[in-house]
């Protein structure tokens, strides 16, 4: 399944049929269907009589095993934690390690293992590796090794959010395809259809990223963001070290686990709360959170010019750290002391757009 803004790209597909590079890097923002794109492209790949608008059949017996979730020929690399969990699998035992959120060294040898075998339904394979981002240098060299000697009919697809955190080797051994911010009457229609509540300003929030808006919806995302809007708003009123004790006991709560609510959504959150206050400091739009201009109007009027770009450039390297931070409490502590600071000063009146 493709989107209606991927089409463009889906063409492109078709005017690339039978010469397509041997590795694809599909790279954009994420939640704009990159993911849907790389899967809608192997199934064709893979399938044994593609219909005339390109897309895979569903009823050859290639396309009933991909279906199935068995064809031996389509080969994922993803991380451990974006698996989707097996009703046979054994239940983790309480406080035992957390899935990984990286591609290990192990799959990348694993999938250069079952590379050395021919296909098994056809002579085509395809190797989905996303996001591409999700290894370390050592994993992303054992990856470039296969990329600079590729066995006969493998079709490789990188799908990435970070391109840029790629090393230049490993993209310049790709094919490189732009999946841009969908337009917004797009974004919007397509919300609008599926009745995903608060659509606009979900969409706002989410970047202008239908998918990852629609993600919100449905993971209880959008009562998450109406709880952040309201504790960050409370600053510099409240202690910032009295947030921070609320906040580490909201990510350690069951609902925000299951819903993959952590640290590293949280501070995503906060830079785009931060972003808008130095976009109406500097007398720019409100993007992230239009239906709370007000409210950012009021706290941008507290701040001067310097003090929200500072709180904008701390924030942001705080980013850098989230996803392991030693110790959570100390980080949403030193992380809610940096932007109250930014409040200490008198501010000329921001100008109301």
């Amino acid at each position: 399944m493709i989107f209606e803004w991927q089409a463009g790209l889906w063409q492109r597909v078709l005017d690339s049929a039978g010469r397509m590079p041997h590795a694809l890097l599909f790279a954009g923002p994420e939640g704009g269907g990159k993911r849907h794109f790389a899967e809608a492209l192997a199934a064709r790949v893979l399938c044994a009589s593609p219909g005339p608008d390109g897309h895979a059949c569903g009823t050859c017996e290639d396309c009933l095993w991909r279906l199935a979730g068995n064809h031996p020929d389509l080969l994922r690399v993803i991380p451990e934690a974006d698996r989707e969990p097996r009703d046979d699998a054994p239940e983790k035992p309480e406080g035992g390690k957390a899935a990984s959120r990286q591609i290990v060294i192990e799959q990348i040898r694993d999938l250069q293992q079952a590379l050395t075998t021919g296909g098994h339904r056809g002579s085509q394979r395809v190797a989905i590796v996303d996001p591409a981002e999700a290894m370390n240098l050592y994993t992303a060299n054992a990856l470039l090794k296969l990329l600079e000697e590729p066995t006969t009919n493998v079709q490789f697809i990188l799908v990435s959010s970070s391109p840029k955190r790629l090393l230049p080797t490993i993209r310049s051994r790709c094919q490189t395809w732009a999946f841009p911010r969908p337009a917004g009457d797009l974004a919007a229609r397509w919300l609008v259809e599926r009745k995903t509540p608060d659509a606009v300003s979900l969409l706002a929030f989410s970047g202008g990223m239908p998918l990852a808006a629609a993600a919100l919806a449905e993971g209880g995302g959008a009562a998450g963001r109406k709880r952040f809007v309201s504790d960050i708003a409370s600053i510099p009123g409240k202690a910032p070290l009295r947030l921070a004790g609320e906040w580490e006991s909201w990510l350690k709560s069951k609902d925000s686990q299951a819903a993959g609510f952590d640290m590293n959504t949280l501070v995503g959150w906060m830079q785009r709360w931060v972003a808008d206050l130095a976009s109406l400091r500097l007398g720019g739009p409100v993007r992230f959170f239009p239906a709370e201009h007000d409210i950012l109007h009021g706290l941008a009027g507290r701040m001067t010019i310097d003090s929200a770009l500072g709180c904008y450039n701390e924030i942001n390297q705080t980013r850098r750290v989230a996803q392991h931070p030693l110790n959570a409490r100390l980080f949403l502590e030193d992380m809610l002391l940096r932007y109250a600071r930014g409040f200490g000063r008198a501010a000329a009146p921001v100008v109301r757009r």
